[in-house]
């Protein structure tokens, strides 16, 4: 369909990219890509053009030769990916898919964002292609927690090349931010948040400071935690969440990090319960000592 063929902007008319997101089919930026790529048709057409403009109730969509049809019920996914579980819409290899791991769902869902294959971890799906526009695009800033186990011992260097940014083949990479929550003499255990999404950014990272990976867990993304769930395990987002993560926008954090990333410390993670801090108690509302009797004790200050 070239422009001239192309329906006028009316009422019903949306935009190709974003019916297709509404349709669950993937993010508004993927489903640009399969417009490009030529794996969608209009009224038996193949639209290569973003600009393309249909009207839902009247147009026939198809992408890989499936019906695209829009959903009238959302769902938001938290799910333990297992280690070799890929993200992959469809796999030639016939690997385990993590859309496979959810398919008691009544939906068409996709991943937002991926985790490579020898990853685990917290990753979202859902059928809101514009939900998914929000959380996984890097402009918005999403913040996503690892815990990485690397080989040897840290070293600092290393540690504030990673906080400054690395070189990488499509250029510099955001700051992370980056703690050391144990470190012996053969493993060392990190805490990274990263704020983009590029491809095995975090592997790749520490390749370049020459501390390769050995386990990698996505135990965060924003205000969204991995807590207890099982590998393999999934779970509904709650309202707050999928409000949180609607409305929440990083920029402007120490470490370049902001919004829900610049609240807290991505250590705190993986931190152990600590003792209620100093606000919970007012030592000023003490009781005094007392006797026996029940009469108070003087005491040098009285």
């Amino acid at each position: 369909m070239n422009a001239e063929q192309t329906r006028p902007e009316s009422g019903g008319a949306m935009r190709l990219q974003r019916f297709l997101a509404q349709c669950g089919v993937a993010s508004r930026r993927a489903c640009e890509q399969l417009i490009v790529e030529g794996r969608v048709e209009v009224n038996g057409r193949v639209v290569t053009e973003l600009g393309t403009k249909i009207d839902p109730a009247r147009d026939d969509v198809k992408v890989d030769g499936q019906h695209a049809r829009l959903q009238s019920r959302r769902f938001y996914v938290a799910l333990h990916k297992p280690q070799g579980v890929v993200c992959t819409g469809e796999d030639p290899a016939g690997r385990p898919r993590a859309v496979d791991l959810v398919a008691s769902i009544p939906a068409r869902l996709f991943p937002i964002g991926r985790l490579d294959e020898d990853s685990a971890g917290l990753l979202l799906l859902t059928n809101d292609g514009d939900f998914a526009q929000r959380v996984g695009h890097p402009s918005f800033e999403v913040p996503k927690v690892y815990r990485v186990v690397v080989k040897g011992a840290a070293d600092p260097a290393a540690l504030e090349k990673l906080r400054t940014g690395i070189w990488l083949s499509e250029g510099k990479t955001a700051p992370a931010r980056v703690h050391v929550l144990r470190q012996t003499r053969q493993f060392t255990t990190l805490a990274l948040t990263l704020l983009e999404g590029k491809n095995r950014e975090v592997r790749r990272m520490l390749a370049k400071v020459e501390m390769p990976v050995t386990k990698l867990l996505r135990i965060a993304v924003g205000p969204v935690k991995l807590g207890s769930l099982k590998r393999g395990q999934w779970r509904m987002l709650s309202p707050w969440e999928v409000q949180a993560l609607r409305s929440g926008r990083g920029g402007g954090g120490e470490g370049g990090g902001g919004g829900y990333g610049a609240r807290r410390s991505p250590a705190r993670h993986f931190a152990k319960s600590k003792p209620r801090s100093s606000r919970y108690f007012d030592s000023s509302a003490r009781r005094r000592p007392r006797r026996p009797d029940g009469s108070p004790k003087r005491t040098r200050s009285s």
